[in-house]
């Protein structure tokens, strides 16, 4: 994905959950969010997928345990959707272990859980 497209679909990303923030408000579970920012991202055109499982190997590869990404779009960004009262570093550090551990570039940390709606870009 070039530099171009991962800005028109983060630009997509922010639009759908704005409104969908816009309409739902605050104080929803992050299902809700995570639900209604699929289809909204689905009405768009987008290819959305629902908890994608991400497998975290050993040095030798064995397989420790999955990450559960809420959403991936255009299996080029990963979206974590969280509800709560603000964004907080280990926040970023679980987008950014999902990024290391698909080896995809471009990830989108939301939170619909405060009064203003919070988004965090983030490109490893």
């Amino acid at each position: 994905m070039t530099d171009d497209e991962a800005k028109r679909l983060a630009d997509c990303v922010r639009d759908c959950s704005f409104h969908l923030h816009s309409f739902l408000k605050w104080g929803h579970l992050e299902k809700v969010y995570e639900n209604g920012l699929a289809h909204r991202l689905e009405k768009a055109g987008v290819a959305v997928e629902r908890q994608f499982r991400i497998p975290v190997l050993d040095l030798d590869g064995a397989v420790l345990s999955d990450y559960i990404a809420d959403l991936i779009v255009e299996r080029a960004m990963i979206l974590e959707i969280k509800a709560c009262d603000s964004l907080a570093p280990i926040h970023t550090a679980q987008v950014l272990g999902y990024l290391r551990a698909t080896r995809i570039r471009h990830g989108m940390l939301l939170n619909f859980g405060a009064p203003t709606i919070q988004f965090k870009k983030l490109v490893l």
